[in-house]
């Protein structure tokens, strides 16, 4: 029998960015946390979602809500009591919808924004690599990527970008009238900080500076925005030129503290930074927002100036959900149709072992030199009392017991007349 495929975390809409930090999985870490889950938890399969807007374990298994809150808070740390009013479990046709909707983009802060497709893929990759998927949540991967590619290709949910990325450079432009004279420091390079040069180059901006862990990787990124490329640490000789700050690293600490900002801002003759952090954890120490002339916005905060941009892409949302919905009656039909498979097997193989059995009688019989006939017809009467005996003692149970539904269904499955 089939066990539970399951979906449960915690992301933006159920908990804060601060808690949703503390939650997150870094990158190194999911492979190990992957292997270990499965005999702790007891399960067969398993993958992590970790992103800045939420953290997802997908699994398959016989487990209660209480074992993953346990085991999330046991892994991170965490006190259960921190996790329990802000997490949500679904199982099997539920956990699939889910599934198809983080991948699709209608679960994310910005509906339909493109990054959470190539995450949740990355998330299956990781936990292929760490052997922990394979039967039926990759089977429930791949359903929902193949939903996923026709809602983007069937809907205009995917057009007119709209994400994390976006939504801060909208932002700053709200803010500095004129981006063609502002200089922007970017701290990380992965792909919402691409997103970010991309669309700063859109908007003419002055000069990009890049900064990052590994200079080779901010150089990569440099070369194709005509950018400035510094390593993390040379940030504060840089800080004072930036007008504007927008952050997104896989760090677990903080890579910008008050007391550089403090300094560039003295620098600057307190002439006004703007920054957005972007990170989960964050990246810029809360205690920024404290400062005079630092104007400091977290993903949270976005979540108001990206509010009209939802309005755009609704329609497309609600035809998405149709598809949603059409593709999970799929999902579930596919598994009837799987469990009806198991049960057809079973059958057969029960009705094969009896005739196997008979069959070995009856060629023993002939061996010994038995009347042919006689042995013909001892096998046919034989099968026939071994076949029809459970179903005959099952009907009688029927009949006796007054259920109908049995007598009804054998009449439909083997085609009887039925006689008054």
């Amino acid at each position: 029998m089939a066990l539970d495929i399951i979906a449960f975390g915690i992301n933006h809409k159920s908990a804060s960015v601060d808690l949703r930090g503390r939650v997150s999985f870094a990158p190194e870490t999911v492979v190990e946390t992957l292997r270990s889950a499965l005999p702790s938890l007891g399960i067969s399969e398993i993958a992590i979602l970790s992103t800045c807007n939420r953290t997802e374990i997908y699994a398959v298994g016989e487990l209660s809500d209480g074992q993953l809150l346990d085991w999330l808070a046991a892994t991170k740390q965490l006190d259960r009591s921190a996790l329990e009013n802000c997490y949500y479990c679904y199982r099997n046709t539920d956990a699939i919808r889910h599934m198809i909707c983080v991948a699709s983009g209608l679960d994310s802060l910005v509906v339909g924004e493109p990054q959470i497709f190539g995450q949740i893929k990355s998330a299956y990759s990781v936990a292929q690599k760490a052997e922990t998927v394979f039967g039926q949540l990759n089977m429930a991967f791949q359903w929902s990527f193949a939903v996923a590619k026709r809602v983007r290709s069937e809907t205009a949910i995917g057009q007119n970008p709209v994400s994390v990325a976006y939504a801060s450079v909208s932002l700053a432009e709200q803010i500095f009238s004129d981006l063609k004279t502002a200089h922007v420091l970017l701290i990380g390079a992965g792909e919402t900080i691409e997103l970010v040069a991309r669309y700063l180059r859109d908007k003419q901006i002055g000069q990009i500076t890049v900064a990052n862990r590994t200079l080779e990787r901010a150089k990569e990124l440099a070369e194709d925005f005509s950018a400035e490329a510094i390593l993390l640490a040379d940030m504060p000789e840089h800080l004072h030129n930036a007008d504007i700050v927008i952050s997104s690293t896989a760090s677990q600490l903080p890579v910008l503290g008050k007391g550089a900002v403090e300094a560039a801002l003295k620098k600057r003759m307190h002439k006004p930074m703007f920054m957005v952090d972007v990170a989960v954890p964050r990246d810029i120490e809360p205690q920024v927002e404290d400062l005079d002339d630092v104007y400091l916005y977290t993903v949270d905060d976005l979540e108001e100036v990206i509010q009209d941009n939802l309005k755009a892409r609704q329609s497309a949302a609600n035809l998405a959900q149709k598809i949603v919905d059409e593709e999970v009656e799929k999902w579930s039909s596919k598994q009837r149709e799987l469990s009806v498979v198991d049960t057809i097997k079973a059958f057969r193989d029960s009705a094969e072992a009896i005739r196997d059995a008979e069959v070995e009688k009856a060629l023993a019989a002939l061996e010994r030199g038995q009347d042919s006939s006689e042995v013909i017809n001892a096998l046919a009467r034989n099968l026939t009392n071994k076949l029809l005996h459970k179903p005959t003692t099952k009907l009688k149970q029927a009949g006796e017991t007054g259920c109908d539904d049995t007598i009804n269904v054998t009449h439909a499955l083997f085609d009887l007349d039925k006689k008054p």
